[in-house]
């Protein structure tokens, strides 16, 4: 069970996506995970063959235990050893005595697709979380036969009930507050704000969309997220992770994009690499995140790898907006509405789309004055979009 977030204590194992046999690579989803931010999607981090479970559908274990075994490229066919899922299942048990409601346990629930008659006779393969989503949704299974995979799964149920996780029974607030308040009581923040003129990155953005169509348009967020790599690269300090005392800094940004989650709360998952996409592939990337985000599917590394978050509260009209660092990170970026003002530009008064930015950071890692170097930075970024 990986940590997903410095809030994650446990995960309940809700669905597999691959079965004993299989061969599998790095990248390749084999599983998903519920935690207090919805169905998060497990990634395999090796190439071989998964080769047995440790932990039933249902069960809720904590951070750090095993879930399955994989045989790495020429090794020799062992079954687990009888131990190891007697210490995982004995794990299980003390972390979960009951099944959580959200995820009803079924005696004879298997990782395999089930297979169920279709109205046409065909064999319908359904695994029993998709299932078990569609019978709390009221969707029936014929509904559900022009899934595109050889199998429907738990994200085929989703996306027929418009991204809404009917089993998700945990409280996001109280997960955020508990992140919050443990970054409020051991890291030391300091804030500083500035204010810049954002006329030339607006109509750069204007400028680029006037012949594109809307699903290929820019948005100011990807020059954000571009000026903020580009001025890491001077300042890393704010670029990392602090654990066990000790500062880790991040050779690649990784820069977490706060979204609101359908029904409330926020997450801020990574965009992995952001200093060396363009801005066509970071809004890409925005986007594909986004619709993932409200539909509550992401996937573990984008909520652990983040090395810095941005936060923008876009059109809700406020001036500036102050975060709380998302530990182990050290910095975060608040972005403020645009609004039109009274400005001086080459000695003349004139209006001015200008925008506030904020950076709450780790005191045991900068100081005021880099910090200011470091908003000074990005401000300079954003007067020449077309250099990003």
């Amino acid at each position: 069970m990986p940590s997903l977030g410095a809030d994650m204590e446990a995960g309940t194992l809700v669905e597999w996506l691959k079965e004993p046999g299989e061969t599998v690579k790095r990248g390749d989803i084999v599983a998903v995970v519920e935690t207090q931010k919805g169905a998060i999607e497990i990634e395999i981090f090796e190439n071989g063959v998964l080769e047995s479970y440790l932990v039933e559908i249902g069960n809720k274990v904590p951070v750090g235990t095993p879930l399955a075994t994989i045989r790495g490229k020429g090794a020799t066919i062992e079954e687990a050893k009888p131990e190891r899922k007697a210490e995982a299942a004995k794990t299980a048990e003390a972390a979960a005595p009951q099944p959580p409601e959200s995820v009803e346990k079924a005696p004879d629930a298997q990782a395999k697709p089930i297979e169920t008659p279709r109205i046409e006779g065909e064999r319908l393969r359904i695994t029993p979380a998709a299932r078990r989503m569609a019978a709390q949704s009221g969707i029936s299974l014929e509904m559900l036969s022009n899934a595109s995979n050889d199998f429907i799964s738990l994200s085929d149920v989703e996306e027929r009930i418009g991204g809404t996780v009917a089993s998700e029974k945990f409280s996001m607030r109280d997960a955020i507050a508990a992140a919050m308040s443990r970054s409020k009581r051991e890291i030391p923040h300091y804030y500083l704000s500035h204010t810049t003129d954002i006329s030339a990155a607006v109509n750069f953005v204007a400028e680029t969309n006037k012949n594109r169509a809307p699903e290929e348009r820019l948005l100011l967020g990807a020059l954000y997220l571009k000026a903020v790599a580009k001025a890491l690269s001077k300042y890393p300090e704010f670029n990392g992770h602090f654990t066990k005392n000790v500062y880790h800094e991040s050779s690649a940004v990784h820069a977490g994009m706060a979204i609101n989650i359908r029904g409330g709360g926020l997450v801020a998952p990574a965009i992995h690499d952001t200093e060396s996409r363009d801005l066509d592939e970071l809004m890409t990337a925005m986007r594909d995140l986004i619709i993932r985000v409200r539909a509550g599917r992401f996937r573990a590394r984008e909520l652990s790898d983040a090395t810095i978050t941005i936060t923008s509260l876009g059109d809700r009209g406020v001036d500036q907006l102050f975060g709380i660092i998302y530990p182990p990170q050290v910095a975060i970026i608040g972005i403020g509405t645009p609004a039109r003002r009274p400005w001086v530009h080459d000695g003349i008064l004139v209006p001015r789309e200008v925008t506030t930015l904020t950076l709450a950071a780790d005191h045991r890692v900068s100081d005021g004055h880099r910090g200011a170097l470091f908003l000074r930075a990005i401000d300079k970024q954003l007067q020449s979009p077309e250099a990003l």
